[in-house]
C-alpha cells in the first residue's frame, strides 16, 4: 500500500512539474495582449510608424492590441517606462545612461536616429556669444534629457559647472517660449522647437557640437523583452521599415512631422536635414558616447562616482534583438 501510495505521489508531483515548466516556457513565449509604444517629435521615424499604421496592422495578426503614448522628452519617456505605462519609450542615449544608472530596469535595444537635436540658444539681440558669457544666467532646460546633458558638458568644457549658472527646469516646448519671451537668458533647446525659433524668430544657436548630441535610442522594459522576445524582435523590424521609409521619402516624412507637432514643412525639413538614419544597431559608438556623457555626470555628481559606468552601459546597451533584424 505504501509502494502504491509514494508512486502515486510521484506521479502527481511529476506532472505538476512538468506542468509548471511548460507554463513557464510558455509565459516567456506567450504573446501579450497589447504592446504600448510612446511616439515623439524627436523621433520622426515614430511618427511615421503611427501615421501609417504598420504596427497595428502586424500585431493584428496575432490578435495583439496596440496603443501608442506621447513623449514630450525623455524624462516623459522614462517616466512611462518606469511605471510600465508603456512598453517602448524614445529617450536620448544619455538620459537612458542616467536612468540606468540610478536603477530603471531598461534596455536600449535599437538606434532610431544619430540627431544634431540639441545646441544652446539665444534670442538674436542676445549679448551671449559664448558658453563663458552664461555664467551668472538663467537657463532653461529639462532635467534629464539630452539638451541639460548637453548643457552640462558644455559647461565642463568651458571650465564651469552647474552651480555657475541658474537652470530653470521647464518642458522643451515651455523652454522655448521662455526664452522667446525673455524670462530666461538662454535655453538648451531640442528639435522640433529649436528650429521653429531658429527659422522664425531668428534664434542664435550659439553653441553646437554634433559630438554632444547622444544617439536616439529605442529603450525596452526588462522585463517585457525577457517574456516576449519575439514582440520586441518584430518592434524593431517595423522600426527598421520606417527608417528605410523615411531615408527614401524626406519630403513625406516632414510632412508627417509638421502634421503632428503642428509646425510649417520649413521647421520640419530643418529638423530633419540634421538628423542622420545610416546606423540602427547599437553598439560601440553609443558605448564610447554614452561613457564620455557618464563622466561628466558623475563629476557632477548627478551619477554617484562610486557607480561602475562599463558595467551600468554593458547592462543597458543590449544589441542582441536588432542584430537578429538589422542589414546595415
Amino acid at each position: 500500500m505504501k509502494k502504491l501510495l509514494v508512486g502515486l505521489i510521484s506521479i502527481v508531483l511529476l506532472v505538476v512539474v512538468a506542468g509548471c515548466s511548460s507554463s513557464a516556457s510558455g509565459e516567456k513565449n506567450s504573446k501579450p495582449k497589447k504592446i504600448t509604444l510612446d511616439y515623439a517629435y524627436y523621433s520622426p521615424t515614430s511618427l511615421v510608424l503611427r501615421e501609417l499604421g504598420w504596427v497595428e496592422e502586424e500585431f493584428k495578426k496575432d490578435g495583439i492590441e496596440v496603443e501608442y503614448v506621447l513623449s514630450q522628452g525623455s524624462n516623459k519617456a522614462l517616466e512611462f517606462l518606469n511605471s510600465s505605462s508603456v512598453d517602448f519609450g524614445s529617450t536620448a542615449g544619455a538620459a537612458a545612461l542616467l536612468a540606468k544608472a540610478k536603477g530603471s530596469p531598461i534596455e536600449s535595444i535599437y538606434v532610431f536616429s544619430k540627431p544634431e537635436w540639441t545646441a544652446l540658444v539665444t534670442n538674436k539681440e542676445s549679448d551671449i556669444k559664448t558658453v563663458n558669457d552664461l555664467k551668472g544666467k538663467k537657463i532653461a532646460a529639462t532635467l534629464g534629457t539630452d539638451p541639460y546633458i548637453f548643457l552640462l558638458r558644455a559647461l565642463n568644457e568651458a571650465g564651469l559647472s552647474e552651480s555657475d549658472v541658474e537652470i530653470i527646469n521647464l518642458q522643451h516646448a515651455d523652454g522655448a517660449a521662455a526664452l522667446s519671451t525673455n524670462q530666461v537668458d538662454a535655453w538648451a533647446g531640442l528639435d522640433p522647437h529649436m528650429a521653429k525659433l531658429e527659422l522664425i524668430t531668428d534664434a542664435n544657436l550659439f553653441y553646437r557640437n554634433p559630438d554632444f548630441n547622444t544617439y536616439g535610442i529605442l529603450n525596452v522594459r526588462s522585463e517585457f523583452a525577457e517574456q516576449y522576445p519575439d514582440q520586441v524582435e518584430k518592434v524593431i523590424e517595423l522600426y527598421e521599415k520606417a527608417r528605410l521609409w523615411t531615408i527614401e521619402n524626406p519630403q513625406k516624412a516632414a510632412e508627417i512631422l509638421a502634421k503632428e507637432a503642428n509646425i510649417e514643412i520649413d521647421v520640419a525639413l530643418k529638423q530633419l536635414e540634421r538628423t542622420d538614419y545610416s546606423n540602427s544597431l547599437p553598439g560601440d559608438e553609443q558605448v564610447e558616447s554614452l561613457k564620455a556623457a557618464g563622466e561628466v555626470l558623475q563629476k557632477g555628481n548627478i551619477i554617484e562616482k562610486d557607480v561602475d559606468l562599463e558595467k551600468v552601459l554593458e547592462e543597458l546597451i543590449n544589441p542582441s534583438y536588432a542584430e537578429k533584424v538589422v542589414k546595415n
